[in-house]
C-alpha cells in the first residue's frame, strides 16, 4: 500500500475516531502491511511508532478491544487540596480574621483579592495561582466582595 492512499484513508478517518479507535486502526494498517508497515504506517500518518506498537499489543493481547472509557479511570490532574491538604486550613486562617459580619452568620465574605490571598499562600509554601484560591473559596463558602466605590 502506498503512502498517498494510508494518507487518504487516516485524513478521512481521523474526525471521528478516539484516540484509543485511531491507534488500533493505525495496528491494523500496520499489520496489514506486514514487515516495514509500523514505518510505514507512522511516516503516512504522523502518528507515533511506539504508539503504532502498543496498538498493536492491545490487538495481539485477547484482551476485550471495546471498553466503556476512552481513557483510564483516574487519569487527569489531581485536585490541589488531594496534592497539598494543609492549604484549605491555612487559606481559611488568611481569611477568617478578616472577615467581617456575625459569625454564626451561613453567609461569609472577605474583602481581600484573591490575587493577595494567593501572594500570602504563597509566602506559606502554596504555590497557587488566583483561580484556584478563588475556587477554594467558593468551596469554602465564602464570596469575594469588592470596595463598594469600585462598584459605583
Amino acid at each position: 500500500m502506498d503512502l498517498a492512499t494510508l494518507r487518504a484513508k487516516h485524513t478521512a478517518l481521523s474526525p471521528v475516531l478516539t484516540e484509543r479507535s485511531r491507534r488500533l486502526w493505525a495496528a491494523t494498517e500496520a499489520q496489514a502491511i506486514g514487515y516495514g508497515g509500523i514505518a510505514q504506517v507512522a511516516r503516512a500518518t504522523g502518528i507515533a511508532a511506539s504508539t503504532i506498537q502498543r496498538g498493536l499489543r492491545e490487538l495481539t493481547s485477547g484482551a476485550p478491544l471495546v471498553g466503556t472509557r476512552t481513557r483510564k479511570a483516574g487519569g487527569g490532574r489531581k485536585r490541589v487540596t488531594d496534592l497539598d491538604p494543609t492549604l484549605l486550613r491555612d487559606l481559611d486562617a488568611l481569611v477568617e480574621p478578616t472577615a467581617p459580619g456575625d459569625p454564626d452568620s451561613p453567609l461569609r465574605w472577605t474583602c481581600l483579592s484573591a490575587r493577595t490571598l494567593a501572594v500570602a499562600l504563597d509566602g506559606l509554601g502554596h504555590h497557587v495561582s488566583h483561580t484556584v484560591v478563588a475556587e477554594l473559596l467558593h468551596d469554602l463558602g465564602y464570596s469575594l466582595q469588592g470596595n463598594v466605590k469600585t462598584r459605583e
